[in-house]
């Protein structure tokens, strides 16, 4: 039996099965990509809810963890030679469990650095851009009369999208002919885009071929089903 009680989190939110890997997140586009990659592998592992409409991500539990105070964040009894491990950052996790079960992530190096490089490209573009359109499109931003900075970030996610489009023109997945982490790290961001955030028009989404037949297959694979809702909203 692993012993976590020297982590704080486990404080707030107990491990019922301490040999399992600790996932804690809620089902929102960073969320999910950690849910989806659990369910795609088959690790078992066990999920706490972390409620951030409460604030629940900033509790010192939680901060002792991740403190900058975002899910999605994982604790694995089972790190690198044996000893536990937390980890936050949902890039950082993607990867992390990749090479912890040999998956998604090929062991070509050059295959390898091209895939985190996708993975790099939603963190750090597809997922600060989408976020700031659903912030001035449906959320607080929206009451803002200036409607520069949406028309800002419109303009920007319809260029990433773009990117996007090109790279799948000629293959199923953004690597090629295997499903990875770079999809995994994207899929979400793309249909809350278009979905919970509502800007599909705002983006020309319907303009585009190759990024919904890709969406579109990658919501067709019964683990990023189920990962899109785990965990479950109270």
């Amino acid at each position: 039996m692993s012993d976590l009680s020297a982590f704080p989190i486990t404080a707030r939110w107990p491990a019922a099965h301490p040999d399992r890997l600790q996932y804690y997140g809620l089902p929102t586009p960073n969320g999910v990509k950690v849910s989806i990659m659990l369910e795609e592998t088959g690790l078992p592992y066990e999920v706490h809810l972390v409620d951030i409409t409460k604030n629940e991500s900033w509790t010192p539990e939680f901060l002792s963890l991740n403190p900058n105070g975002k899910i999605p964040a994982i604790l694995d009894p089972d790190g690198p030679r044996g000893k536990p491990l937390a980890l936050f950052e949902s890039g950082a996790i993607l990867i992390y469990l990749a090479d912890k079960t040999g998956q998604f992530l090929s062991a070509d190096p050059a295959m390898r650095y091209e895939t985190i490089q996708w993975v790099f490209f939603q963190n750090a573009a597809i997922g600060p851009m989408f976020g700031q359109i659903g912030f001035f499109h449906k959320f607080a931003g929206k009451a803002i009369e200036d409607k520069r900075p949406l028309e800002r970030y419109v303009t920007e996610s319809k260029r990433l999208l773009g990117v996007l489009e090109d790279r799948l023109a000629d293959r199923s997945w953004i690597m090629g002919d295997a499903f990875s982490i770079a999809d995994i790290s994207t899929l979400g961001w793309v249909r809350n885009l278009v979905g919970f955030y509502e800007a599909g028009e705002l983006v020309d989404y319907a303009s585009l071929k190759h990024v919904p037949a890709w969406l579109e297959r990658g919501l067709a694979r019964p683990a990023v089903l189920r990962g899109l809702d785990i965990p479950k909203r109270a």
